[in-house]
């Protein structure tokens, strides 16, 4: 999929006109009809073709098609498959730590994309997102004011940009499933802020899995921790059960609904990741329908573990000494 070349960001003069003047990009509209309160967003760049899996590497069955089969899978998993997941969740958690560790001021998203891929292919795992419902790239990378599923392209990267990498393995038939945002170069006070609190409503989710109780204690703990620092909580986008589907049909919302009462129970495996805003939580869509991004252009940031219901509480599947986000 590609598309022709575009500027990744709208750059303005150092002198902005006023609203009835012609725009400063040479549209011949007025200012207040083309660019006005929309400089420096990020736009799509050039996305460069599916990459390959070699055939030695096991692969999901939409690989190949990009058509996703769904099947009931049971939310409680075996013995036997949560082994198999604490593998994937940590090959997963091991590949993000090093994507960010990889990011500087000056690539591109593609670059990221080619690094994740790799890394994927060479501990003999697929990388889940590659063609799942015909999306053309190895992990998902969300920059400033993109709130998910941003697709890997020509976009530089900049100093003082936040970005989230979704880094998803497939292996011995599971998937593992992580994300974390990451700081490049001189990040703003404001952002650094944004980064903190996201990560501690994610672990704020994790500490209300309670076997026993409802999936809506997950929300209430994370939208209550983040309106005492009056940010918002995406309501599109929410967490979702896993195993050997990379999705099934356990629901984790990020805001409090009761009627997301479906109740904890030991063997069930799903992800928190809640997207946490600077401004509004609600989204518009890009034409690519998969980029999302907040409807009024401010940053937002986003973490993601897997977790294991328990006897007796939780535990994180894709966290640890090597982890982005090692734990509380």
């Amino acid at each position: 999929m590609t598309s022709e070349p575009r500027p990744t960001r709208r750059r303005a003069p150092d002198v902005l006109p006023q609203s009835n003047d012609d725009c400063w990009c040479g549209s011949g509209r007025r200012y207040k009809r083309c660019h006005k309160g929309l400089e420096g967003r990020i736009e799509p760049g050039v996305i460069s073709p599916m990459r390959s899996v070699p055939d030695h590497i096991a692969k999901p069955s939409y690989a190949a098609t990009g058509e996703v089969t769904r099947w009931n899978e049971s939310a409680v998993k075996s013995p036997e498959i949560i082994e198999r997941m604490r593998h994937a969740g940590q090959m997963a958690a091991d590949i993000l730590r090093l994507a960010g560790e990889f990011v500087k001021p000056g690539m591109t998203t593609n670059d990221i994309d080619v690094f994740v891929h790799d890394l994927t292919i060479e501990r003999g795992a697929y990388p889940s997102p590659l063609n799942y419902h015909r999306y053309p790239k190895s992990v998902c990378t969300s920059l400033n004011e993109v709130i998910c599923h941003g697709i890997p392209d020509s976009t530089v990267i900049e100093d003082g940009d936040i970005i989230n990498l979704d880094v998803t393995c497939f292996v011995n038939g599971v998937h593992g499933d992580t994300n974390a945002t990451f700081m490049v170069g001189d990040v703003s006070a404001e952002d650094r802020l944004l980064v903190k609190v996201t990560e501690e409503c994610m672990w704020r989710g994790i500490e209300a899995v309670v076997p026993g109780r409802p999936l809506s204690d997950i929300g209430k703990a994370i939208e209550d921790h983040a309106k005492t620092h009056r940010l918002g909580v995406v309501r599109a986008f929410i967490g979702h059960g896993i195993g050997e589907q990379f999705h099934t049909d356990v629901q984790v919302l990020h805001y409090y609904d009761p009627r997301n009462n479906t109740i904890m129970k030991p063997g069930m495996v799903f992800t928190i990741e809640p997207m946490i805003t600077l401004g509004t939580w609600q989204f518009h869509m890009w034409d690519d329908d998969w980029t999302a991004v907040t409807a009024d252009g401010k940053r937002t940031a986003q973490f993601e573990h897997m977790v294991l219901v328990t006897d007796t509480g939780v535990e994180v599947l894709t966290a640890g000494p090597n982890a982005v986000s090692p734990g509380r």
